[in-house]
């Protein structure tokens, strides 16, 4: 990698720590090229990005982030995982490492605050961005619901009662 390249990658790298939400480390020495490709793929279809950058580029684009907490973790072969949603990438990589023992989660950062093992285990296990907005749906619209039920219900009560008359007028 030339100096060029090199400046590049840690400008990118800069930038991602700088604009995202989280971001989670994680050793990978023992997977395979198909294991890696399987993590890949499930954290893109989590909206999260992995990202294997040798660790003096990566340690040079934490300064001035409020990611940097995480510099004493970039040791030895690791990869950062790093989602715009707080929960993505955390969660994969939760489940990543429960199906694969040498994929081993070291910490991570959200925002200034430094993330041990269990802090990104606990994140995984809050539930998706989508999922709370389709919960607040779903609260907001029980109330409409409810209320939708409570103005028919004496109109129908009437429809029946009418309905009971005209049956009992028409046997008689």
């Amino acid at each position: 990698m030339d100096r060029a390249a090199k400046k590049e990658a840690v400008a990118t790298l800069n930038g991602v720590f700088k604009d995202t939400a989280v971001v989670v480390v994680a050793h990978y020495a023992g997977l395979t090229v198909p294991q890696m490709q399987n993590l890949r793929n499930q954290m893109t279809q989590a909206g999260a990005t992995v990202k294997v950058a040798k660790n003096r580029l990566a340690k040079i684009a934490l300064e001035g982030t409020d990611a940097a907490v995480i510099v004493p973790l970039l040791k030895g072969p690791t990869l950062i995982a790093y989602s715009g949603d707080p929960i993505a990438a955390p969660k994969v990589a939760t489940d990543f490492a429960k199906a694969n023992e040498k994929f081993v989660i070291l910490g991570g950062a959200m925002g200034k605050t430094a993330l041990d093992p269990n802090a990104v285990k606990a994140l995984a296990s809050l539930p998706s961005l989508d999922e709370l907005r389709a919960k607040i749906v779903g609260l907001v619209q029980a109330p409409a619901t409810k209320i939708a039920q409570l103005v028919n219900a004496p109109a129908a009560k009437v429809a029946r009662v009418v309905q009971a008359y005209a049956s009992k007028s028409e046997a008689a």
